[in-house]
């Protein structure tokens, strides 16, 4: 019953985590435009993601390119998009493996041995999408915060935390999340094997006993 809930709740968070990161890596909104100093144009808002940048102008009007060449980016979103790439794919293999486990476990002539295993790589393959993807979320942080308290970045080319950046935490947090309840589930199974596998102690009863005792002494009689 333990077992069957956090398969299902493993796999609605991982599911939850893997929609996450496929709206991430597409959402332009990882870096925004900040309205500071003599920067107070608020009527148009500058985007920047992974793949294009928009400009929304008084939320009537929005305009998106596709950026030109990809040397033109940052060295931390050139990365990230190899980064986040890699970890939709295993986001999406790591839910494929939970689902086949799951279809696994419902069969009724599969091995709790080959059940663990499955589920244990559905875990470890979500906890690694989960940490591949924090990679470019921090990194791209980073250098947001770096270059906001930079004195020499001109005002203009300042930007600020985007949405992008905060899905993608949470998204990531549930793919690990996801991943630890697998491997707990895996632990779950370890421990139903081990009990199925030690066999009862039988003790004897007061009838095996009395039996033993007439045969023994019924052996005795023959010898006398």
């Amino acid at each position: 019953m333990v077992g069957g809930v956090l398969q299902i709740a493993g796999l609605l968070v991982g599911g939850i985590g893997m929609i996450g990161t496929f709206a991430v890596t597409g959402m332009p909104q990882w870096r925004v435009s900040a309205f500071i100093e003599s920067n107070i144009i608020v009527f148009e808002t500058i985007w920047e993601g992974l793949w294009m940048h928009c400009i929304r102008q008084a939320n009537i009007r929005m305009q998106c390119k596709v950026y030109d060449s990809v040397l033109a980016l940052s060295p931390d979103l050139q990365a990230s998009r190899g980064l986040m790439c890699a970890g939709s794919v295993l986001s999406f293999l790591a839910f494929m493996v939970a689902v086949i486990g799951m279809k696994c476990t419902w069969c009724a002539q599969s091995s709790w041995q080959a059940k663990g295993y499955i589920i244990l790589t559905a875990g470890l393959l979500f906890i690694l999408s989960g940490a591949v993807e924090l990679i470019p979320l921090c990194w791209v942080a980073n250098t947001i915060i770096r270059d906001f308290y930079n004195p020499v970045v001109n005002v203009a080319q300042k930007r600020e935390l985007g949405e992008a950046l905060y899905l993608g935490w949470v998204a990531a947090f549930c793919l690990i999340a996801a991943g630890a309840i697998f491997c707990c589930f895996c632990r779950c199974c370890e421990k139903t094997r081990s009990y199925g596998y030690s066999a009862p102690t039988h003790y004897p009863t007061d009838s095996q006993h009395l039996h033993s005792k007439t045969e023994s002494s019924y052996s005795k009689s023959q010898y006398v």
